[in-house]
């Protein structure tokens, strides 16, 4: 979630002309004040970050709607006895991000965020740990296998975009070197892992030589990358259109910094175009006229109130999901185009706010194009 509330947040503030053209702009912010709302709840203290609400394994093992969930739904924190890097990085750069968005609409806002963006910063970096070790119920479900250096990067170079402050480079360029960010582009860009998106930031905030080169020869490397039969690149079985559509709003990003840009754009708008349907089935919910009918969605699966949705049915029945979930991208197909529009399958058919936040920041940056 926080990395919902950093990179929409993002894609705001670079592409505001597509979400006006889309007449979106309104619609972001509410999305992203949300995000930022939960998060102050969740900051405590300086050094305190509420991480998780929820056991996975009763949450998951449990289908109905979310608001009549009968579980107790304990809560972990991370604090300086049980870190989380990875949590405190990236609601930081989290905070400073929103903190542009709202700078004008509310400065008493994006004050407290920037002040709250340095705090998780300073805890982030002090108290080093991967924080499914301080919250280990988060193994299972939400493992941190990319480590916390991308999200230190990440939240510097946030900082830095918002402060200007030379604290904030220095600190960037020496996470850089000590996480290896240069050789770690090609892992990917998503809630688990922002190098791509950190060397976006340093070519954009810093612009020497060696970041361009870099960024380059990462997406260079990504265009070479497996492909479906369709055109889409294929970088894990779990949610492959997230993958893909998230590198799609990198490569849209670098473009604009010149990097090959008609090379970047094309590729991007065939990622963002295999999921709209140029494979023969659209990808997004609602949209075309071949879209998903049963997402691996709870809450959407449910028939109307007062129809109960805890018995089975809604999980099992094989009919489409009774609410029309407008807007949200599936996980996406194999490495050979293949896709069942099964609700079980949560590896192809799951859908998440995560996954829809490198697509929609990419949709925004090619609308944005049109308008020029």
């Amino acid at each position: 979630m926080a990395f919902v509330m950093t990179a929409l947040s993002w894609g705001l503030l670079s592409y505001r002309e597509g979400y006006e053209a889309a007449g979106q702009v309104a619609h972001a912010e509410v999305a992203i004040k949300w995000t930022v709302d939960y998060f102050l709840k969740c900051h405590s203290e300086s050094s305190t970050l509420w991480g998780q609400v929820g056991d996975g394994y009763l949450d998951h093992a449990w289908w109905g709607r979310p608001e009549e969930m009968p579980m107790e739904r304990p809560s972990w924190k991370i604090d300086t006895t049980a870190p989380g890097s990875e949590l405190a990085g990236e609601t930081a750069a989290g905070f400073a991000a929103a903190s542009l968005v709202f700078r004008e609409s509310d400065p008493a806002l994006a004050d407290d965020l920037v002040r709250r963006a340095r705090e998780l910063f300073d805890f982030a970096d002090q108290y080093r740990a991967m924080y499914h070790e301080s919250i280990p119920n988060a193994v299972d479900f939400y493992k941190s296998w990319s480590g916390y250096g991308d999200d230190l990067v990440w939240s510097a170079c946030w900082l830095y975009k918002v402060t200007g402050e030379q604290f904030y480079a220095d600190k960037a360029k020496d996470l850089w070197a000590e996480f290896n960010t240069a050789a770690r582009g090609t892992e990917g860009f998503g809630s688990d892992n922002k190098n791509a998106g950190d060397q976006v930031l340093f070519v954009e905030l810093f612009g020497d030589e060696e970041y361009v080169e870099v960024l380059t020869e990462t997406l260079r490397a990504f265009r070479n990358m497996p492909h479906t039969p369709g055109g889409m690149l294929y970088l894990s079985q779990w949610g492959s259109l997230v993958g893909a559509t998230h590198t799609a709003f990198i490569a849209l990003k670098a473009a604009d910094l010149g990097i090959e840009p008609e090379v970047n754009r094309a590729w991007a708008e065939q990622q963002i175009n295999y999921a709209l349907g140029s494979s023969g089935r659209s990808y997004l919910i609602g949209y075309g006229d071949n879209y998903p009918l049963r997402p691996h969605h709870r809450g959407s699966s449910c028939l109307d109130l007062p129809e109960v949705c805890d018995d089975g049915w809604a999980l099992n029945q094989p009919g489409p999901n009774p609410q029309v979930l407008y807007g949200a991208l599936v996980g996406g197909p194999d490495m050979s185009d293949g896709y069942t529009d099964e609700r079980s399958d949560y590896v192809h058919n799951e859908v998440s706010v995560g996954g829809n936040t490198g697509f929609t920041s990419a949709l925004a940056a090619l609308t944005s194009l049109r308008q020029a």
